[in-house]
């Protein structure tokens, strides 16, 4: 899983969530800070509405929240789904020492983006793929 901090970056870059099954996310909520959830069919579910995209809690006893609106919580996207979004500029993930590596080419030319964790490796080369087209 990304970082938080991670994950806002690509928020606030343009990365667009359509939540499915097995996505995790935060709660842009002070009390809720430390809580990470899944979207699942039994539990948390993303409903569809013209007014936007809102993600139904089903069956919570814990604390009394029945829903909330996409745009109040934050995606963590997972390893595969970043490597997904990466598509044709992806050229390789390799391990070097105590970190990983992830090779992508930008613009013709390669880049390597480089951190302990897999994943926010390939955030941190979304978010340069993403920068590079606005």
């Amino acid at each position: 899983m990304i970082s938080t901090e991670l994950a806002t970056k690509l928020r606030d870059a343009g990365l667009v969530w359509t939540p499915v099954d097995g996505d995790q996310f935060r709660i842009r909520a002070p009390e809720l800070a430390g809580d990470v959830f899944t979207v699942s069919t039994m539990t948390i579910e993303a409903h569809e509405y013209p007014t936007g995209t809102i993600l139904g809690f089903n069956g919570t006893t814990e604390w009394a929240l029945d829903s909330v609106a996409i745009d109040d919580a934050l995606w963590l996207p997972r390893e595969d789904q970043l490597r997904g979004l990466l598509r044709g500029s992806f050229r390789l993930l390799r391990h070097a020492d105590d970190a990983f590596e992830v090779e992508v080419e930008l613009l013709g030319e390669p880049r390597v983006f480089t951190d302990p964790e897999p994943a926010e490796a390939y955030g941190e080369a979304l978010l340069a793929l993403i920068e590079l087209s606005r």
